[in-house]
Parts: C-alpha cells; structure tokens; sequence
C-alpha cells in the first residue's frame, strides 16, 4: 500500500470515528432527532466502506449509496459479512431526509441501537483488512 493510500485508509478511520462518537453523544440525549442520529450513522458506514475499498485498492465514484459501495466490495472479491446487509438502509439519511422531515407516516422509526451496533461491527471488519492483508 501506497503512502497516499494509507493515508486515505487513516483518514476515512479517523473521520467515521468523528461520526460514531457524535452518534454515541446524541443516543445518550433520548429526544435527539432520528434524522441527525441516521445521518450520522450513515455517514461512518460510508466512510468505513470507502475507507475498505481504499484499502482493497477499489475505484469508487462519489457516493451515498452504501449497497453501490457493498457491492464494489462483493465485487473485489471481499464482500463484507451477510449481517451487514441491512447497512443500505442507512443511505436515506444521507440523501431524502438530510434535509427533509422524517419518518413518513406508517414508516418505521430508526432502531438505533442495532444501527448503531452494525456500524461498529463494520469498523471491526473493516480494521481487520489491514491484519487480513498483512498476513499475505
């Protein structure tokens, strides 16, 4: 790996951390907003999955879809565990409500805790690229 990829890879690391610890400042505020709390969410899992194409030396384009950047990842090769899956439900956090009211009547409120929890399962997959490619 490069030195500008590994600093990307640092970087992403650095800035989805930024993203989980204010997730974990606003689920400690039980009135905070669904909407900040996803976008936030939404926005470490994106950086995660960047931060594992960058690693895996994948091309990406910009994006906030998290299945195109999942499934840039199943394509490498290296697909990110199956209990991830339901990641990509984050992406309208990022895109229609960032700047509109949520939920629409009859749609379910954000489960933050399992959202939460599979954002950091990501992490543990994600850092363990490096330790997985290491050992080549």
């Amino acid at each position: 790996m490069s030195s500008k990829q590994l600093e990307l890879w640092q970087l992403l690391l650095a800035k989805a951390a930024q993203d989980e610890y204010v997730v974990d400042q606003l689920m400690a505020l039980p009135d905070s907003p669904d909407e900040v709390i996803g976008f936030h969410l939404q926005q470490a899992a994106e950086k995660l999955l960047k931060a594992a194409l960058s690693r895996l030396r994948v091309a990406y384009r910009r994006t906030h879809n998290l299945r195109e950047l999942m499934v840039l990842l199943a394509d490498s090769g290296r697909p990110p565990p199956s209990d991830l899956d339901p990641l990509h439900e984050l992406t309208p956090y990022a895109t229609d409500w960032r700047y509109d009211l949520l939920p629409i009547e009859g749609e379910e409120a954000l489960e933050r805790a399992v959202a939460r929890g599979l954002v950091a399962r990501l992490r543990g997959w994600v850092e363990g690229l490096e330790t997985d490619e290491s050992s080549r």
